[in-house]
Order: C-alpha cells, then structure tokens, then sequence
C-alpha cells in the first residue's frame, strides 16, 4: 500500500468556518477567540493547538435541565488549527444561522459556536399527547451548527404549500423556531401486527421554514459524557 493510494482521504483547505469531510464528520477551522462547543467525546482528530475544557460553566448551569447524572453533555473548544468531530458514524449536517433561531432535538446536537445564545428548551404541547415532555436546544443568532442524523436525512420546506407537515417526534432532528407547531395524536398501522400498542404521537409544522428528519426513529438517549 502506497501514501498514493490513499490520497482520495486526504483533507482539503478549510472552505468555511464549518463543513463536512464525507458525510460523518465535520471539520472546523478554529481560530483564538472563536470558541466552539462539541458534544463531549466526539473529537477523532485535530491539527495545530486545541484545548478542551469539559463541563464548562455554560454548560454547568443548563446541565440539571437537560440530563440527570450523566455529567455535562459538551465540552469547550479552543485555539488554532483544524477539528474534526464525529459520532459513532452518524451523518453530519452543517447549518448556518444568519440571525435566525433553530430548535435542536439534544441528542441530534454535535457542535455549535460558542458565540450563538443557546438554552435548553421545553416544547410546549407535547406533554398532553405523549404524556411526558419534550426537551430541545433552543439556538440563535450568527453562526454555524453541526447536527447528527441517523441516515441521510431530509429537509422539508413547510413554506412550500398550505398543508402542514407532520414528523414523528423520535425522527426530528431540528426546525426552524419562528414554525407554528401542534401535537397530533394517531394509531399505526403496525398495530395490526401486534408491534407496539399502535398509538402514535405526531407533531404538526406549519409557516414559512424548514424540518430536519431523520430515517430512525431513534429515541435512545445518547446525551451523554463520553470517556
């Protein structure tokens, strides 16, 4: 085997503040000052000189909101060079917000500049439905979000027509916050087979903006410190 043969791997000048190398990794360009927040655990790679301070005091005061006993779920990265995130395979979307507010499923969340204000979020209307709440980052201002997908996944464009667009909460990745939302609830077909109890909970968007959805309807919580 030759360094040749291997080229194709190779990385490329960085062309944005954030952008993917192949489609489970995101590369970003970091520069002093210009701190980034990543999933903790998710670096596989970085040139140059970056630190990382895992439970930072942004993070501590959102913390018991967002998970209980698993410790703080980003890590704060600083300096020069170039890092590479990624987690356990997942697809990679990069997102720039130019003063705009996106809301994030947590466990879809990679990375984010540490400039845009962000909290955690519960999502209104959800509890009557499914019995239980939903909890999602709220993310705004000027700068880039890296977000997971399990599979490639699909943006809808709800400003398209006047139907609603409806999406399984366990395979909602993130949407545009300014969206008008409701809960739906259902029974699946697959009831008839006896998978599950064949009731299901969907939420419905409507307005001018954009759905992230992903192939799995994965509500595992992978919210988590990792070692």
């Amino acid at each position: 085997m030759t360094q040749q043969q291997l080229s194709g791997y190779a990385p490329t000048p960085p062309a944005a503040r954030m952008e993917n190398h192949g489609s489970a990794m995101v590369k970003i360009a970091m520069q002093s000052g210009h701190d980034v927040f990543a999933r903790t655990g998710s670096m596989v790679a970085y040139e140059g000189f970056i630190q990382y301070e895992p439970n930072p005091p942004a993070v501590r005061q959102m913390a018991s909101q967002w998970i209980t006993g698993e410790g703080a779920p980003l890590m704060k990265c600083s300096g020069d060079g170039i890092l590479y995130l990624a987690d356990y395979g997942a697809d990679v979307v990069c997102i720039h917000l130019n003063g705009e507010s996106l809301s994030v499923s947590g466990t879809n969340l990679l990375a984010l500049d540490a400039q845009l204000q962000w909290g955690v979020q519960r999502v209104k209307g959800m509890a009557k439905f499914a019995g239980q709440g939903l909890f999602n980052v709220g993310i705004s201002g000027t700068g880039w979000v890296a977000l997971t997908s399990r599979g490639t996944p699909i943006v809808v464009d709800c400003g398209r027509g006047e139907d609603e667009t409806y999406v399984d909460p366990d395979a909602l990745v993130a949407w545009s916050a300014n969206l008008k939302m409701k809960g739906k609830r259902s029974f699946k077909a697959s009831s008839m087979i006896g998978r599950g109890s064949g009731e299901a909970y969907q939420l419905g968007f409507s307005g001018q903006g954009f759905v992230v959805v992903q192939p799995s309807e994965d509500s595992t919580d992978r919210l988590r410190a990792r070692g």
